[in-house]
């Protein structure tokens, strides 16, 4: 039997592949088959809230300076006014939206850049001080310099 053969059996359901009549069909078979399948799908997440088509929006990465932590994430296309950065505690969340405008007139052919709402929080390993963050976004790049809070710093104890 040729591999193309046996593959058009392995699609066929199972009462069909053991040569049963098709009276004997077991659906809850085919009901379980199913589940799996949109159980494999969900989890897959290709549902997630990215309009960068592969993986959290937008990539981001965070560094150690000293006391102080840079993130840097890439946001193309996006103006600032489209960007929503805030702090609290130890977690920063980028929100924005990214807007694609298309010319009027036009059918789309091929779609591969997405837009959309995207909504991001990260944790930190330090306390953030809310009234010493800076933020800079130029050439598609936002750079956001977060510094330590004097209270989540060691203190250093005298001993008598």
């Amino acid at each position: 039997m040729s591999g193309a053969h046996l593959l058009a059996l392995v699609k066929l359901p199972k009462a069909i592949r053991m040569g049963m009549p098709m009276l004997s069909f077991d659906p809850f078979e085919t009901l379980l088959d199913l589940q799996q399948a949109l159980d494999a799908f969900r989890q897959s997440r290709w549902l997630e809230a990215s309009p960068s088509g592969g993986g959290p929006y937008p990539p981001i990465n965070v560094f150690r300076k000293g006391d102080d932590v840079l993130i840097i994430a890439e946001v193309p296309g996006i103006s600032k006014s489209n960007l929503d950065v805030q702090v609290q505690g130890d977690r920063v969340r980028i929100a924005g939206t990214k807007a694609i405008d298309y010319p009027k007139q036009t059918s789309l052919h091929r779609r591969e850049r997405l837009a959309g709402r995207f909504d991001r929080t990260v944790a930190l390993p330090i306390e953030i001080d809310p009234n010493r963050v800076k933020a800079e976004c130029r050439d598609g790049v936002l750079a956001l310099y977060l510094a330590r809070a004097e209270r989540d710093k060691p203190k250093s104890i005298t001993i008598s």
